[in-house]
């Protein structure tokens, strides 16, 4: 399997011309609505969006597994972890 293996998601979310922190806490609340493992594709504008959600992601415990740049946005995909308990 290559490096450049394709994404799944198992949903979407467009927060383009969403402000931060809004854009972050729309993703922790979606994240959190899905189940153990799954991927959420996540659409964010450049520049303080993109540079600062995925960082906030990571620290709340998410695991960012790829960014794309769309061109127009960045594609943003990260996973909601399984709990051991």
């Amino acid at each position: 399997m290559s490096m450049s293996s394709v994404l799944t998601p198992d949903a979407h979310l467009d927060l383009r011309g969403t402000p931060c922190p809004i854009n972050f806490v729309r993703t922790k609340l979606r994240l959190e609505q899905m189940s153990p493992g799954a991927l959420l594709e996540v659409w964010l504008d450049g520049g303080e969006p993109i540079e600062q959600v995925p960082d906030s992601l990571t620290m709340a415990g998410f695991q960012v597994e790829q960014i794309t740049d769309c061109c127009q946005y960045f594609a943003l995909f990260v996973r909601r972890l399984g709990t051991t308990t």
